[in-house]
């Protein structure tokens, strides 16, 4: 296996482990972002600072106010000194449109995801402004 592959590997792996910090019931979501090889920014689905870490309601639907785990990475490295211009987004799940909306505005080069969800379009976005976009199951 090759260097890179194997890093690969490795960060979807503790992205896996990440989601588990989330607070959401029906589905939890870990990202890290990396750039040379280093882990920049992290972050798992789930709410705002200040509420209640309850992301669904009692008829398990989520809160509109429940943040992506992209959104939440993307978000916490512009609170740093950190850039994410040329890094990569490792990801436990395929990110939606507006998710996909800031990676690319963040500067992000590559996304690594490793679950398909069932809306394909933020993929797609990421795709046509030639951002690298590999899928590597989680189960690998």
């Amino acid at each position: 296996m090759d260097k890179q592959l194997r890093r690969d590997h490795l960060y979807m792996k503790m992205a896996r482990t990440w989601s588990e910090n989330s607070y959401c019931v029906r589905r939890k979501v870990g990202a890290l972002l990396v750039k040379d090889q280093m882990i920049i920014s992290d972050g798992y689905n789930g709410t705002p600072s200040g509420f209640e870490n309850k992301c669904e309601d009692d008829n398990n639907v989520s809160f509109p106010y429940v943040l992506h785990a992209e959104a939440n990475a993307i978000t916490k490295v512009a609170r740093s000194h950190n850039s994410s211009d040329g890094a990569t987004l490792y990801v436990t799940a395929s990110p939606c449109m507006e998710c996909s909306k800031l990676i690319i505005q963040s500067g992000i080069k590559r996304v690594v995801y490793g679950e398909q969800y069932r809306l394909m379009d933020g993929i797609e976005l990421l795709k046509k402004v030639g951002i690298q976009v590999d899928y590597m199951p989680l189960d690998e």
